[in-house]
């Protein structure tokens, strides 16, 4: 598991490279119907869009007073309390919790803790409170009435000096991601994933179906801007699929009678949103050159090289499909190119690395068979 300098690495052709970013990775505990997506299957860009859209299109769509009935189904922690995104400590103690009583439901408020209402992630007033996007449990989640207002239409984004900070470490302030400047709203690090992915389903779900809808400045109706598919792809990548949305999407489609396409196929994300597959993913993480990895798909064995300009110490966490970490190495500056050699017995599938630098991160897949 040493790294190692050579310079007779062949790397992945073009047509390699795409067909291997393009598989097909489904956790084992989804419960897809089968054929659900045939008529999706091969495809890429808007015709991948058009066909998901004409998927999960009407779907069965409940009133927007039964969404706190529905939140039992879709979004209750083991221990029997309500799955807050904006209160919830990750392997800790939450700040304060809500039972699924009306006494917890809001109602005013003064502070955080005292009730919890439903969390638009896309704002209504962004489709101008219309049905049947008001009650699609897909964007919408049960969370803290106090964050939640201090969420208010602003769009999501990055903080890197916060002008107020919830007590489980969502931000409100100046966006600092490229693109846009003006105030945004962040939540932590691992719900990013999935407001990123509700996005992607508002976006396709209600494609050609948004002429009464209003534009802000994440979205031109459905469409997401240039500088939000940057933010909510970095997003997608950085905190993928968890078990958590897995349940949420099973437990939605039992309501709903319609999924979220990128928990089923988080690949599908990049398929119609980053046409250059990787290649050229300075627009997703301000990365101006791709990382290369040979042989991919590989037995565990394989060499990736990094820009020539890297002259810090290089940490690289590898993570399995539900963002677990699994091995993590790191290398002192050695040229660039450098070898990994995983277990013989690890097991077959997409994994995500993620690589570290001084004042950059780099993110590939690497497919073990």
């Amino acid at each position: 598991m040493l790294n190692s300098f050579s310079r007779n690495l062949k790397p992945m052709n073009l047509k390699s490279l795409i067909s291997f970013l393009l598989v097909t990775h489904l956790c084992f505990s989804q419960t897809i119907p089968s054929g659900y997506y045939n008529s999706a299957t091969g495809l890429t860009g808007t015709p991948l869009k058009l066909a998901l859209h004409n998927i999960i299109d009407n779907h069965t769509s409940v009133s927007y007073n039964s969404l706190h009935t529905h939140f039992k189904n879709t979004d209750k922690k083991s221990n029997g309390k309500v799955w807050d995104i904006y209160s919830d400590v990750p392997n800790g103690t939450p700040p304060y919790s809500y039972s699924f009583i009306s006494a917890d439901q809001c109602g005013s408020y003064a502070g955080e803790g005292d009730c919890y209402n439903r969390e638009h992630a896309w704002p209504q007033s962004w489709f101008n409170s219309a049905t049947p996007m008001e009650s699609d449990l897909f964007h919408i989640y049960p969370t803290d009435g106090y964050v939640n207002a201090q969420h208010g239409n602003y769009p999501f984004g990055e903080v890197a000096n916060g002008l107020w900070t919830s007590q489980n470490g969502c931000k409100l302030g100046f966006c600092s991601f490229p693109g846009y400047t003006n105030i945004v709203f962040e939540p932590i690090d691992e719900y990013k994933g999935d407001i990123a992915r509700s996005y992607f389903y508002m976006s396709t779900r209600y494609y050609t179906e948004d002429n009464s809808w209003s534009s802000s400045a994440m979205t031109t109706k459905a469409s997401l801007n240039q500088w939000a598919v940057n933010l909510l792809l970095k997003w997608h990548h950085q905190d993928p699929v968890s078990t958590k949305e897995i349940n949420r999407n099973d437990a939605i489609y039992v309501i709903q009678d319609n999924r979220n396409p990128f928990i089923d196929h988080p690949e599908w994300a990049d398929s119609i949103w980053n046409s250059t597959l990787y290649l050229e993913v300075e627009n997703v993480l301000n990365i101006r050159e791709a990382i290369i990895i040979s042989p991919n798909p590989s037995n565990g064995e394989f060499t990736f090289s990094l820009p020539q300009n890297i002259d810090s110490s290089i940490k690289i966490e590898v993570l399995n499909s539900i963002g677990q970490e699994i091995k993590n190495y790191t290398f002192s500056k050695n040229g660039d190119l450098y070898k990994i050699n995983l277990e013989k017995n690890i097991s077959g599938g997409l994994y995500n690395l993620n690589i570290f630098t001084s004042n950059q991160q780099y993110f590939a897949k690497l497919l073990i068979e």
